[in-house]
């Protein structure tokens, strides 16, 4: 991909972008996300649950015009789930109809089951999957999101490297598809198990991590404009003193935008031991976190309360 092809002139006209999507992401996200746009190469963000790395191929892909094509990745996911399969009722039925017609051509027996052969292992019985669908995509390049590529197989992540170097697949029916538009490929990964250094070399690289405290009120104020600015403040006090305990799942900024939701679908305008007890399920989603969180309640309230309204001086 050359960089004359980039949809985006500058970093500034990216994070504009994203911007007027509602997303706010920092200058060391945009950067490498930038970078996929001009030079083709793959991106893979790695980071905590819930930080947003699926969200920044969503909002690529609306912000590009073009369809996001996503291929959710878990263990034991094949061939016919990821790239494409043959339509078999539909080869069925066309073998059925070729029978009721044997005999009434000129052709021979031989010719015609080789026709028919041909003819069902042809594209208008292939079934395409993400992967081929994504290199087929008409009119431009669609975004390509591989997601929670570490939970698939080693031997599915070494087939990704043939697509991800050439941008190709091998039907061995057909013969080798190359991409019309080479895509936009967002990769993420949880770290449920490290990665081949194989792939990690074909891609662009970058760590999303839990935001600042800045970060994380304004991003809270931009999704859920509603909320006071005050309960803003306390929402993310607490969401991070949380990450800060020994907690089986963290929360991350998908459950600080859940909380928000919860809190002002509740009515409250602000923080107690009460109501972090009554919506704890927006934040935390083990019975191990539950009872982590049981012994401070007091503490992270009164902490959240604690300098709040000096962070929102300057009022909503």
């Amino acid at each position: 991909m050359n960089a004359e092809d980039s949809p985006f002139d500058t970093l500034e006209a990216l994070e504009a972008g994203f911007r007027g999507q509602g997303y706010i992401a920092e200058r060391r996200l945009l950067t490498p996300l930038f970078l996929l746009t001009r030079l083709g190469r793959p991106l893979l963000l790695e980071g905590h649950a819930g930080v947003g790395k699926t969200e920044t191929a969503k909002v690529l892909a609306s912000i590009l015009g073009t369809e996001l094509i996503r291929l959710q990745c878990y263990e034991g996911l094949d061939v016919n789930a990821a790239v494409y399969e043959w339509n078999y009722q539909k080869q069925l039925l066309a073998i059925k109809l070729q029978e009721k017609t044997d005999g009434t051509g000129d052709g021979s027996a031989e010719a015609a089951a080789k026709n028919l052969e041909q003819h069902i292992f042809g594209r208008d019985f292939l079934l395409e999957r993400p992967l081929l669908k994504a290199i087929q995509h008409p009119g431009g390049p669609a975004v390509l999101l591989i997601d929670e590529v570490d939970r698939a197989d080693e031997e599915f992540e070494a087939f990704l490297l043939e697509l991800l170097s050439d941008f190709q697949i091998s039907i061995p029916e057909i013969g080798t598809l190359t991409a019309l538009h080479r895509p936009y490929v967002v990769l993420t990964s949880n770290r449920t198990r490290e990665l081949s250094d194989a792939l990690k070399r074909r891609c662009l690289y970058h760590w999303i991590d839990y935001p600042s405290f800045d970060k994380e009120v304004e991003i809270v104020r931009v999704k859920v404009p509603e909320i006071s600015a005050a309960l803003a403040v306390q929402v993310v006090r607490v969401v991070q003193a949380l990450r800060e305990l020994k907690l089986r799942k963290p929360p991350g900024v998908a459950e600080t935008l859940d909380w928000a939701i919860s809190l002002l679908a509740l009515g409250k305008t602000g923080l107690d031991a009460e109501t972090l007890d009554d919506t704890k399920g927006a934040l935390l989603k083990t019975t191990e976190d539950f009872e982590a969180l049981r012994g401070q309640l007091e503490t992270l309230t009164a902490g959240a309360l604690e300098g709040a309204e000096a962070s929102v001086s300057g009022g909503d």
